[in-house]
């Protein structure tokens, strides 16, 4: 491993600050927090892949919010290429959710 070779556990870390600088347009919890986010996978490369859903299959942002999450983590300077891959199964639920978007909503 070179030095100039970035550890892929920190890219993730940087990655997730970027998702959790994403809205949910009509709930006021982060995409990482509402466990939108299913999976982050990073290769040698610094190719990202992220496995995530919506909260239902007509979100109103169903267009739009793949790519910008795309676009904010191929925005990192570690980032060579981003992709998004939205998945319903499993649907979302409220359990998917973390205690700190819970607390914020009023679920707790």
């Amino acid at each position: 491993m070179s030095d100039t070779a970035i550890d892929t556990q920190e890219l993730g870390e940087k990655i997730v600050r970027v998702l959790k600088t994403i809205y949910d347009p009509e709930i006021p919890v982060d995409i990482y927090e509402l466990g939108l986010i299913y999976d982050v996978f990073v290769n040698e490369d610094q190719e990202v892949k992220i496995l995530m859903t919506l909260t239902s299959p007509n979100c109103p942002v169903a267009e739009t919010l793949p790519v910008e999450v795309e676009e904010k983590v191929r925005s990192l300077d570690v980032v060579r290429d981003a992709e998004v891959e939205i998945t319903f199964d499993p649907p979302w639920s409220q359990d998917l959710m973390s205690e700190e978007a819970k607390l914020e909503l009023g679920l707790l």
